[in-house]
């Protein structure tokens, strides 16, 4: 009797864990330019455009969903790496990458108006420079070259590490209600915490780029690699009590999603664009 309650539990475990969590209504793929290996760099939390690169981040391109036209918003290398997009979709931060005769790379860091189509320069030759800050935004984080969190609120900087000082924090991102903080811990996986650094909480081992869904749902890729290339790679829906959801299989080969409400957009290794609605 004893076992045979334990095995229920262990099965009623299971299906918790793997339970649904997002609906998926249609995936669809999008025309792009053929030959041309595409990423997803971002997507407009409102839902109309997303923005792309290539494999290597150069360059940066707006695909609009409702007319699947697509403009050039820069060529520069690392463009497409870490960009910042405004919760109204409004403006965009990217950096664009250049070495200098000391063989040093810098960046300049713009703001793009995607309204009047202009942008503005935030700084200047930058150096060491991993994660970017939005300067319009109250509450934005970021990592410095310690690899460690910086949460930049109304322009002051404070740096949390809630995993401990020698640890390397990578792809940080603030809810959307400004609550929490999703980060990976390098070789660790990835964890959640409040909006100060406290309250820790593990996610998933296999939870690579993740993006906030809601306050509650995560949406990040698992993959596998044999050390050179990607070998296998979908897309993981997580929610902050433990749910997980396969939302694309690994052989689908679907890598780096980005999120809107109701949206999630992603690349395959081929560099094939696609679209898929949930609900």
């Amino acid at each position: 009797m004893k076992k045979t309650f334990l095995f229920l539990a262990a099965c009623a475990l299971s299906m918790l864990a793997s339970a649904q969590i997002l609906e998926v209504v249609s995936t669809q793929q999008l025309p792009t330019e053929a030959g041309k290996m595409w990423k997803v760099a971002g997507f407009s939390p409102v839902g109309d455009y997303i923005l792309l690169t290539d494999s290597y981040d150069k360059g940066l391109i707006r695909y609009d969903l409702a007319t699947q036209a697509r403009k050039v918003i820069s060529e520069g290398v690392g463009a497409g790496w870490a960009v910042k997009i405004s919760r109204d979709g409004k403006d965009i931060v990217y950096r664009e990458k250049t070495m200098g005769k000391d063989k040093i790379t810098r960046s300049n860091i713009y703001q793009h108006s995607m309204t009047s189509n202009q942008r503005t320069m935030q700084a200047k030759a930058q150096t060491g420079m991993t994660e970017l800050i939005n300067k319009s935004a109250q509450l934005d984080v970021t990592i410095n070259t310690d690899l460690h969190i910086v949460l930049v609120r109304n322009g002051k900087h404070i740096v949390l590490t809630p995993n401990g000082a020698n640890e390397r924090y990578i792809d940080a991102k603030i809810s959307p209600d400004n609550q929490h903080i999703i980060y990976r811990v390098s070789g660790r996986g990835c964890y959640i915490c409040d909006i100060d650094g406290n309250n820790v909480r593990f996610v998933a081992s296999r939870c690579h780029a993740p993006q906030w869904y809601d306050n509650n749902t995560i949406v990040a890729m698992d993959y596998d690699d044999n050390g050179e290339q990607v070998t296998a790679s979908g897309i993981v829906a997580y929610t902050l009590d433990g749910k997980n959801q396969v939302l694309v299989t690994k052989d689908q080969m679907a890598i780096f999603p980005h999120v809107a409400k109701g949206k999630i957009a992603y690349t395959n290794t081929k560099g094939e664009l696609f679209l898929m609605t949930v609900k």
